[in-house]
């Protein structure tokens, strides 16, 4: 996929999750195989406030390349301004996020409340494509509509690329839907046939098949990977592998599980400091638990779970159980 200069392998990309999709978990994801990542959202007021957190979403490390910066808000000279101030960090892309379904996000007027309102959601782009420099890709990331009611996907991806998008993401619900039931392939399909900008696929993507079976389906330039990847990085492997060679790579063993957990979670405590690193490892660990014997019980040891070497130590617990419970066998 051409973005700008970038071209971008056809194969998977990590989608921008807000207190999952954090650096440590975007560079193992680019470790195996993820042809590009978006960053966590970061509020364009927060960044014209000057808060220090949003700045520190917006940091980017040269294993992250290609990277998109995300920035949700409503009002155009907010993101102007925001989109400005996050040069500072050399992205690759700037990302506006109009699709998120947060209560929080979406009482503000941003996120995909702006898919009721098409005049401020072109005005907000335009103004983030007259404020960066020509070379960086302004793109937009937005859902099916905002409910059954509201379905204007189609109108809304015409509508940003002739504001200035270079490309477009498209997740197959809509707001009220928020993540469930399945996603809708065939508005995306609908989008990639209505505009001539590349077109990413998002939604339900969570094997290398089901990949597969998105780009068949719907002809987009590029399939996003969010949920399905949570506690299995390796997916975008296993995707890049079916892809270009149809081979199907197995789940990786349950020592090899743990060993890429624990790397996950050094790595963020190298980026965070410890405290911060572990308790927001947690969800994560419960994540590449999922499906293993005992799960549930480990589950709930690793709320409790406060440093590394605790971290390390249930590692060893679930391989020990699983390997006994598999020696009885």
């Amino acid at each position: 996929m051409k973005l700008g200069k970038l071209q971008i392998e056809p194969t998977a990309a990590l989608a921008p999750m807000a207190g999952v999709a954090d650096t440590a978990f975007r560079r193992i994801c680019k470790e195996y195989g993820a042809a590009y990542v978006v960053g966590e959202l970061v509020s364009a007021k927060g960044m014209t406030y000057h808060s220090k957190n949003s700045a520190k979403l917006l940091e980017i490390t040269i294993k992250e390349r290609p990277m998109a910066v995300q920035l949700f808000g409503s009002e155009p000279k907010t993101m102007a301004e925001a989109a400005e101030m996050s040069l500072e960090n050399s992205p690759d892309v700037i990302d506006i996020n109009m699709g998120c379904p947060a209560p929080k996000v979406t009482a503000t007027g941003a996120g995909s409340a702006l898919m009721k309102d098409l005049p401020k959601a072109a005005g907000i782009i335009e103004a983030v494509r007259a404020a960066v420099p020509s070379h960086i890709p302004v793109t937009v990331k937005f859902r099916k509509g905002w409910d059954d009611n509201l379905i204007n996907a189609v109108e809304f991806a015409k509508m940003a690329e002739q504001s200035g998008a270079a490309a477009i993401t498209i997740h197959g619900r809509t707001r009220a839907q928020m993540y469930a039931p399945y996603a809708d392939w065939d508005i995306i399909r609908q989008v990639k046939e209505a505009v001539s900008i590349p077109v990413i696929g998002n939604g339900d993507v969570d094997s290398p098949q089901s990949a597969a079976e998105m780009y068949r389906q719907t002809g987009v330039d590029l399939v996003m990977i969010g949920r399905g990847a949570l506690g299995r990085p390796w997916l975008f492997a296993q995707i890049q592998a079916y892809l270009k060679d149809g081979v199907v790579l197995p789940e990786p063993p349950l020592e090899e599980r743990m060993a890429v957990m624990m790397k996950h979670i050094r790595l963020a405590a190298e980026l965070k400091g410890e405290d911060i690193a572990v308790r927001e490892s947690r969800k994560h660990i419960a994540w590449y638990l999922k499906g293993i014997r005992g799960a549930a019980k480990f589950r709930n040891a690793s709320g409790s779970v406060r440093t590394v070497e605790e971290a390390q130590a249930l590692a060893q617990e679930v391989i020990r159980v699983n390997c006994e419970e598999a020696d009885s066998v």
